[in-house]
């Protein structure tokens, strides 16, 4: 039974969880609840931090069909659990995009039925027509039963397996009341509720947080104790970073409600049945109604398909990028006799089309009589805005191995507090103390160990990075990814606005004539080319609209319509109505180019032949689309009755759409020089349309049967200049060992031309491009292996590619060498989908060393992304936001170069469009992630000192004091901890990577070594004071001093003191351990306060100093110089001067031993005994043991990682662990492919790939020569 009920949810998409069913079972409620009683209600937080050992104690496991809770559990790395109760609604049928009987059956009688909700133990008895539907909600997503199945699914929209045909004809018409009342059963309210806690319920949840009922029962336990002051003090610590806490949670809540709130809830117009205009509120639509679009525009409140007239979107919202797209109507494949066939609707695929929640509407493009209307695809978090919203809502965990680290680190603390905790307990009773006083003490010294600002101070350091970088331009959204930015190795770039100029500038153009090219002509601005087809494709050939009488739209159309210097001209709708409903749209010469009435000269050239008023309509425009990488137009020249069809995109795409007798011969090789220099290559094509084509008829004709049978006329060259900080900002990333990547829609060669410009590809390195074809005619999936040409504008020659020249697998001496070998990877979007599903072993080898991907599509994108981080790397991602959502989101740094302040596109916004912000942001990555170790080990050695302080008195029977306690929490650790985290990041990137985790061996090594240290010193001077000659058991007559104050204390002071020292406070080895550990932890904080290479040195950090220094000068005066009033306000006891100056000579010691073996052991000597090994070794194996070279090779080229590993094993064996396989699968995978003699793959040859053999899947790989 237990295997037949797993059943998961999502199946196959990421949030994809396991469900189990469960009844209420009423002995295990009661057996809890006396736990309740007997715990003291410590079992029930234990059940409300627990969801499934809650489920699991009181209730009892059934099936899912009858079950009143489910218990959910995500199926990634993390196995999550939740838990829902199941409710119920009454309904008329369970599928919502189907009509019940009950409705199609009845006749309207003005109003609709009451459709009812009600939970599942309080099922009534329901009216015939009603059926009890079951649902439960999660995550603010419903899912309702679904009997064909067995379990609980998600009620899809329009969005899936609809075709478009059944769009225009089944759901265009609109939904009367009482099929819309029905579908808003299972949809709900249209809204993506981003709903602002209240601080009461914030304040709850984050007080029941485990942490705050720690610090509770510390408090209880230290007041127990009759520790009053510092136990309020905690309390108001606590409640100060519990508001900090609260402030933060709320602030983000509320900018995060703001940014979705703009349409929440606007007034929109319906078409219903019966072809009335109802107007309602947003919230109250549903899948299926028809939204008539207002010709202002508006705010979209849903995902829409366009079924009629064109909207001028601003899309920045979700994108980033503030540049007006155009969205034009569904094509109908049932109107287009040549249709191939009906498609599935999908709002990726047919995006332009679509309209996405959350995107602005500013106009709307109608023909007189008609109404620009959509269908309503998706409500509420079902759509895409939705969804981004949701991720930000309810993140993945962030699995970053600091955050997994710091568990284990604080577990380690726990066995320490219990060791002390036996120590205390054995050492008590055999000094006969009291049991109240053993259980109380023994209590004290496991609260002891987890310090109380630890989280506040953990979070310190992330929140002065976000700071700092908000005042660079660079916003966030997601705070603990900062963290992780830190550890990047790896970015990938989209060029065109990323690495290049956003604007492209017209270099010339080359037109075709009788299938041969012509010569390269520098402007088409003139009178002979004025009526030409090529320039009329200029002209109508793009998505171009004028917006409060500016022209905008893509920065490439605008450049190239600025070119030929024309004018375009909206119609009014009553000039539309004067034209016969042909032309929304007017472009036309200015006309000072228009020649004059007479004929053209050039007879070869074709011409319109019209009068002197030459214009052009655009009747239809099929929108640019990243997966087709083109756009057409179909255009009608005024006076003309044939219409024209102008097609413009990516030449290898145009040329395969053209009839190949119009296509030159030299083609390819042409092309080939452009994009070689890094031209940015347009191709145009012209098509003749029958002349039975009517308006009616070029509105719904299919794209495809348009775009065939086309004439190729020739090139347009854009010049894409880079940006003038990109060279620079790669270099700097490349010796940081930081790999760069290319990721862009763009032509290949001209992608790897960029490439070499930038610096991305250096002069001498060879570009291997990995063609893979699909299978074919009975052929098998194979990849070709291509040794692109050395282009490099420095030299005079471009020597070919000799098939001896094979890239030579260099091991650097240097520590500083950038590239693993001496080859790159280039393939296109088509090619990485073939090697995706087919030579899935290939993948990792060629993301290992790939460098150039172009033509991808924006999902190929983050499938890229997905790719890398298989094989460990941490990728981050930098792109406009336009079709680099997904790869954004994906990546764990995306950041997206937009003028907005905030959007959802990524977790990184930079104001300024400049790519200096990706290394900005990884220094303050590192700058942070380097704050938390400080910080981490700072508290780490504050909680092990205070510890041992504790454990050493206890053997006396002693304690620190109570304000002991508070000078050493609130004057000392607080000031200091929260003025080391404002150290600001380094002023360049080093090579050297911060280690990403707490057990590394540099960071144990520094930590276990302080704690030694201070130990050490703790000891001797607990021990040594009691050598002293003048030493005493302390008591109230005692006189250490001879000091007359001491002398002529009166009896009754003495009394109070003996009544205020039961705890035994006052003693000689309190005060000497006191003063000690007071000055260890500002030592610990000075050798902590690391700052090169990661962070500015701590001299720099001004609070930093002045606190350090002030708590110094107070402290050492304190000791030295003691007043009687603060000795007995921190129950300190006169010790004579000599042994002031002596615990003055045991502090200095430890400062220079604490400093030497941080600064001078480990961080030099240890790195040169590592270094000289690492060389050593590298020769040794490099003459005797090839096959080890990559172990040492990786060693050379990533210090950190090595010397994390020889660190990790000195303890144990100081050079013991050199065979030890790195944990990074890239760099495993990089030391096989340095032996591996048929890698990189030879200069042409063929990769073939066998039918699976197995069932994994996996493909037999054959390399044909």
């Amino acid at each position: 039974m237990e295997k037949e009920e797993n059943k998961t949810v999502n199946t196959g998409e990421e949030d994809e969880m396991e469900i189990y069913g469960y009844n209420r079972c009423p002995w295990k409620l009661v057996l809890v609840a006396i736990g309740v009683l007997c715990t003291g209600g410590f079992l029930l937080l234990l059940l409300y931090w627990m969801p499934e050992w809650r489920v699991r104690a009181t209730c009892k496991r059934t099936t899912l069909k009858d079950c009143e809770v489910v218990l959910l559990r995500t199926t990634d790395e993390f196995r999550i659990w939740f838990c829902a109760r199941i409710r119920i609604v009454l309904s008329r049928g369970d599928n919502p995009l189907q009509n019940p009987q009950s409705i199609e059956d009845k006749v309207s009688n003005g109003h609709s039925d009451h459709l009812c909700e009600i939970p599942a133990e309080e099922n009534r008895n329901d009216p015939n027509k009603y059926s009890p539907i079951r649902y439960f909600t999660h995550h603010s997503v419903k899912y309702f039963w679904n009997d064909a199945v067995q379990s609980f699914d998600f009620k899809k929209g329009l969005d899936e397996s609809t075709s478009c045909s059944s769009i225009h004809n089944e759901h265009s018409t609109g939904l009367t009341k009482e099929v819309h009342d029905y579908r808003k059963v299972f949809y709900g309210v249209n809204e993506i509720a981003v709903k602002v806690p209240s601080i009461f319920k914030l304040l709850i949840k984050e007080v029941l947080n485990p942490f705050y009922i720690f610090q509770l029962f510390s408090v209880i336990l230290w007041v127990t104790d009759e520790y009053y002051y510092y136990a309020l003090a905690i309390v108001i610590m606590s409640m100060i970073s519990i508001v900090s806490s609260l402030y933060t949670i709320r602030k983000q809540y509320i900018m995060l409600h703001d940014m979705v709130a703009a349409h929440s809830i606007v007034r929109v117009s319906v078409s219903r049945a019966n072809q009335e205009i109802e107007e309602i509120l947003s919230t109250d639509l549903v899948p299926g109604d028809i939204m008539v679009i207002p010709s202002n525009g508006t705010i979209m409140p849903c995902d829409a398909v366009l079924v009629s007239g064109t909207c001028i979107v601003n899309e920045s919202m979700l994108t980033g990028e503030s540049v007006p797209v155009t969205k034009t109507n569904l094509p109908n494949p049932a109107e287009d006799p040549k249709a191939m066939g009906d498609e599935i609707y999908s709002p990726e695929v047919h995006k332009r089309h679509t309209l996405f929640c959350g995107t602005n509407v500013i106009q709307t493009r109608f023909y007189t009589g008609e109404r620009v209307k959509a269908v309503v695809v998706r409500t509420g978090f079902s759509t895409s805005k939705g969804q981004l919203v949701h991720s930000i809502l309810y993140p993945k965990p962030t699995d970053f191995k600091l955050y997994r680290d710091a568990y284990m680190f604080l577990l380690f603390l726990v066995v320490v507090a219990g060791v002390g905790f036996l120590y205390t307990v054995v050492n008590s009773i055999l000094n006969e103390v009291p049991a109240h006083i053993i259980i109380i003490e023994s209590l004290d010294i496991i609260t002891i160990t987890v310090p109380p600002a630890l989280p506040a101070a953990m979070t310190a350091g992330i929140v002065y990075a976000q700071r700092r970088l908000k005042k660079i331009g660079i916003f966030c959204i997601s705070p603990q990814r900062i963290n992780i930015c830190g550890q990047l190795n790896l970015v990938c770039f989209d060029k065109t606005g990323t690495l290049t100029e956003d604007g492209l500038d017209l270099w010339g153009i080359q037109r075709v004539e009788n299938a041969r090219f012509l010569f390269p002509e520098d402007r088409a601005c003139n009178e002979s080319l004025v009526k030409s087809q090529f320039v009329a494709c200029m002209a109508t050939c793009h998505s171009l609209t004028k917006i409060e009488g500016v022209l905008s739209g893509d920065p490439l159309d605008l450049k190239m319509f600025e070119a030929i210097g024309w004018i375009l001209e909206e119609a009014t709708e009553e000039e539309t109505a004067l034209h016969n409903r042909i032309m929304p749209t007017v472009v036309r010469p200015p006309k000072q180019l228009l020649p004059e009435s007479k004929p053209a000269t050039n007879q070869e050239m074709e011409l319109f032949e019209l009068s002197a008023s030459y214009e052009i309509g655009i009747v239809r425009q099929f929108p640019f689309s990243s997966a087709l990488q083109r756009m057409c137009v179909v255009a009608r020249v005024l006076g003309e009755k044939r219409m024209d069809a102008f097609m413009k995109g990516a030449p290898e795409v145009i040329a395969s759409l053209c009839k190949q007798e119009t296509v030159p011969d030299d083609f390819e090789t042409i092309l080939e020089d452009y994009t070689k220099q890094g031209f940015r290559v347009i191709a145009l094509a012209h098509r003749k349309l029958e002349s039975k084509l009517s308006w009616h008829k070029a509105q719904n004709i299919n794209r495809d049967a348009i775009e065939s049978n086309m004439d190729f006329m020739g090139l347009i060259i854009m010049q894409n200049k880079l940006k003038q900080e990109t060279p620079a900002v790669l270099e700097d990333l490349h010796k940081a060992n930081i790999r760069t990547v290319m990721v862009t829609g763009d032509n290949m060669l001209t992608a790897v031309s960029v490439a070499r410009d930038c610096g991305m590809i250096l002069p001498q390195d060879k570009v291997i491009i990995a063609e893979a074809l699909p299978p074919k005619d009975g052929q098998v999936a194979r990849v070709n292996w291509h040794y692109a040409d050395t282009f490099t504008k420095r030299t005079n020659s471009s020597p070919a590619i000799n098939s001896q020249d094979i890239p030579i697998k260099l091991v650097h001496e240097s520590l500083e060498g950038l590239q693993l070998t001496k080859y790159h990877f280039a393939m296109n979007g088509k090619s990485f989908a073939v090697i995706l599903e087919h030579f899935q072993d290939l993948v990792p080898k060629l993301v290992l060393h790939g460098t150039v991907f172009a033509r991808m599509a924006p999902d190929q994108k983050t499938q890229l992304v997905e790719a890398l981080q298989n094989v460990d790397y941490y990728v981050g991602m930098c792109g406009d936001g336009a079709n680099d959502c997904g790869a954004l989101k994906k990546a764990h740094g995306g950041i997206s170069l937009s003028e907005l302040e905030a959007s959802v596109a990524s977790p990184f916004t930079s104001r300024t469009s400049s790519i200096s912000c990706v290394p900005n942001l990884i220094r303050e990555g590192r700058a942070a992630l380097i704050t938390s170790f400080c910080v981490f080990k700072f508290m780490a050695l504050y909680s092990i000192i205070q510890y041992f302080s504790v454990t050493l008195l206890y053997s006396i029977l002693s304690n620190l004091g109570d304000f002991q306690f508070l000078f050493i929490d609130l004057a000392i650790i607080l000031v200091v901890v929260f003025t080391m985290s404002l150290n600001s990041a380094w002023k360049e990137l080093v090579a050297q990577r911060p280690p990403s985790g707490l057990i590394s061996g540099q960071l144990l090594c520094s930590v276990l070594s302080q704690i030694i240290t201070c130990l050490s010193f703790q000891t001797i001077g607990f021990i040594w004071v009691k050598q002293q000659p003048w030493y005493e058991p302390w008591t109230t007559t005692s006189d250490a001093c001879n000091l007359s104050a001491a002398t002529n204390t009166s009896s009754s002071q003495h009394e109070n003191e003996t009544l205020h020292d039961e705890h035994n406070i006052k003693n000689y080895e309190n005060t000497t351990v006191f003063f000690i550990s007071s000055f260890q932890y500002l030592i610990v904080a000075i050798v902590f306060s690391k700052g090169k290479p990661f962070r500015q040195p701590c001299y720099k950090n001004v609070l930093f100093v002045i606190s350090v220094i002030v708590i110094y000068i107070f402290t050492l005066f304190i000791m030295l110089y003691p007043v009687e009033s603060i000795d007995r306000f921190l129950e300190l006891v006169c010790v004579p001067y000599q042994w002031r100056i002596t615990i003055l000579v045991i502090i200095i010691i430890n400062a220079i031993v604490s400093i030497l073996v941080e600064n001078i052991l480990l961080d030099m000597i240890l790195w040169k005994i590592v270094s000289s090994r690492i060389k050593q070794g590298e020769y040794r194996l490099a003459r005797l043991q090839p096959p080890q070279v990559g172990d040492q090779y990786f060693a050379a080229n990533h210090p950190t990682e090595a010397l994390d590993r020889w660190r990790g094993c000195f303890l144990s064996s100081l050079f013991g662990c050199r065979k030890k396989i790195p944990k990074a699968k890239y760099m495993h995978l990089a030391q096989e492919l340095l032996v591996d003699p048929e890698w990189p793959p030879k200069p042409r040859t063929t990769t073939e790939a066998k039918a699976p053999a197995q069932e994994n899947g996996s493909y037999p790989i054959i390399t044909i020569t």
